[in-house]
């Protein structure tokens, strides 16, 4: 009786561990974010079209936004 206990204890343990582990890398941050680094990178390597694609339409907002603010006339 006292072994299957054990044993309980020791699986609880083992899950917690797991658990446990697993909050600790989603919270890690610099984990997280060189995870995501790295996602992007391979991603670019792929097939870098879209990522030229949405940069050159970021840029174009951005210069949009700054001319909206410099020419709209409003003082």
């Amino acid at each position: 009786m006292s072994d299957d206990i054990d044993a309980k204890i020791a699986a609880q343990r083992a899950n917690l561990e797991s658990t446990l582990d697993a909050i600790e890398n989603k919270l890690n941050v610099p984990m997280q974010v060189s995870r995501y680094a790295d996602k992007a990178k391979v991603a670019y390597n792929e097939n870098p079209t879209p990522w030229i694609v949405g940069a050159t339409a970021v840029g174009i907002a951005v210069v949009g936004i700054v001319a909206w603010a410099l020419f709209s006339g409003d003082e």
